[in-house]
């Protein structure tokens, strides 16, 4: 891999560069998800939209106190501001939590691109070095004409693999990040009608 490296030539340089903020974004964001699905907790939403059922905000906020599921942050927001815009108090703590989600996704985006360019422009440069070293030495020294195509076709390899690799974790956090915005407007929808409900009934409680 070393010699591979180095006789790709100076563009290896910023592509081994892409690879390490690709890998660093990617472990990075394997970490998030992972405390994201630690501290999920189901029941615990659940629980929370019961008692909104009773219109008992005292029991909500001691239930969900250290909770840090983002769901059940969507829901309290939307609770403190249920007698301003429940609805626009849930959309703007829903966005800060998907704007957390898509963190450093651009970068993985723009790797996925920058690194085939990048491995293209490396086997522009070693062609460049083949034809000079084909006017200079001639056909007698074929070596020095396949020693720029070599560095051609290592760099467009490493271009390739590293845009390659960075797909699936993109398109992995990708998912993720949609199917939290799915449960976030499922759970918020809820939290609204059960809300309405209670409005209607006389003997709800106030905090």
């Amino acid at each position: 891999m070393i010699d591979l490296f180095f006789h790709g030539g100076p563009v290896m340089y910023p592509l081994l560069a892409c690879s390490i903020l690709v890998l660093t974004v990617v472990i990075e964001r394997l970490f998030f998800w992972a405390s994201v699905d630690f501290t999920r907790n189901r029941q615990l939403i659940e629980d929370v939209l019961e008692l909104c059922r009773q219109g008992d905000w005292e029991a909500v906020r001691a239930r969900v106190s250290g909770s840090k599921d983002f769901i059940v942050r969507v829901l309290v927001s939307g609770i403190l501001h249920r007698e301003f815009s429940m609805t626009k108090a849930m959309e703007a703590t829903a966005a800060e939590e998907i704007r957390n989600m898509r963190r450093y996704m651009g970068v993985l985006d723009t790797m996925i691109t920058v690194a085939p360019l990048l491995g293209i422009f490396g086997t522009v440069i070693g062609i460049i070095g083949s034809f000079e070293a084909l006017g200079t030495a001639g056909i007698d020294q074929p070596q020095a004409v396949t020693a720029g195509i070599a560095q051609a076709l290592i760099t467009t390899a490493a271009g390739l693999g590293i845009a390659i690799l960075s797909v699936f974790p993109y398109n992995y956090f990708n998912s993720k990040v949609e199917k939290a915005v799915l449960n976030i407007e499922k759970y918020a929808t809820s939290l609204e009608i059960v809300y309405e409900k209670l409005e209607g009934k006389p003997e709800a409680s106030e905090p």
